[in-house]
């Protein structure tokens, strides 16, 4: 259920919830459903692993991490 205890129910719901996302600070979220189907079960290498730039949280950052952008 989201905050206004209206279930979640169908895919819509769940995509205009989020896209009528608005911060204080006046920004916007814009989301879209994405349709197309991915290769299940696809392990990347300790090299494309070591590629990422995770940034833990301060908190559990083993658990809670984020990517930033590659520095170039």
């Amino acid at each position: 259920k989201n905050w206004r205890g209206k279930p979640l129910l169908t895919h819509a719901t769940i995509v205009n919830l989020i896209a009528a996302t608005k911060t204080n600070a006046g920004l916007k979220v814009h989301c879209a459903l994405d349709t197309k189907k991915y290769p299940k079960a696809i392990k990347p290498t300790a090299e494309q692993m070591a590629g990422i730039n995770l940034k833990p949280n301060k908190f559990h950052g083993n658990w809670n991490y984020s990517i930033a952008l590659d520095k170039k």
